[in-house]
């Protein structure tokens, strides 16, 4: 039940026909930009907790959950929310694009801690370079991937280059899921 009203708010709210230049540099006549259901209310309240219900089936024994700002920070910040309801709690930490020019600069923010369990989180996983990335910096700040956790998979490949790299990935959605709740295109 989560799971289908959340793929439809993916489809009514973050998912446009058009065409799109990704993050990735692909071009794509589907955009979905989930923050649109990830910063809202019913979003976070439904990626909260499937999410943690998704890395506590994977079997993941998680300490925190992050990944590269700022399309994974809301998706954090949800999981660790919905931990502190149905313990053990889960930290939330936000991977910056480069490191602080200024104070501590740190690359990871928040309450990460060396030797955590790490699960890296994004919203959409597309090439997997994001979630590369985040993992890159998790490692050498002295934590362990444990797993990647996506809110949607488009389902180009991805997940299969992160699993390369011996990662194992979820999903909450998956962008075929999306598309068959979507109006049909007008040509």
């Amino acid at each position: 039940m989560d799971h289908e009203r959340l793929v439809r708010l993916l489809a009514e709210r973050s998912t446009r026909r058009g065409r799109f230049t990704l993050a990735s540099g692909r071009e794509s006549t589907l955009y979905v930009d989930c923050r649109l259901t990830t910063m809202s209310p019913d979003g976070l309240s439904l990626i909260g907790p499937l999410g943690l219900r998704t890395i506590r089936e994977a079997g993941w024994d998680a300490q925190s959950v992050g990944g590269l700002t700022l399309g994974a920070d809301p998706v954090a910040y949800a999981i660790s929310y919905a931990s502190a309801l149905d313990r053990p709690s889960v930290r939330a930490f936000t991977v910056r694009k480069e490191a602080k020019q200024h104070g501590t600069g740190k690359v990871i923010e928040g309450p990460f801690q060396v030797g955590d369990r790490v699960v890296v989180v994004e919203d959409v996983i597309t090439t997997g370079g994001s979630a590369q990335r985040a993992a890159e910096a998790v490692r050498a700040a002295g934590g362990t991937v444990i797993g990647v956790l996506a809110v949607c998979d488009r389902e180009e490949g991805g997940r299969e280059t992160l699993e390369r790299d011996g990662l194992v990935v979820r999903a909450l959605t998956r962008l075929s899921e999306i598309v068959g709740m979507l109006p049909p295109a007008v040509e």
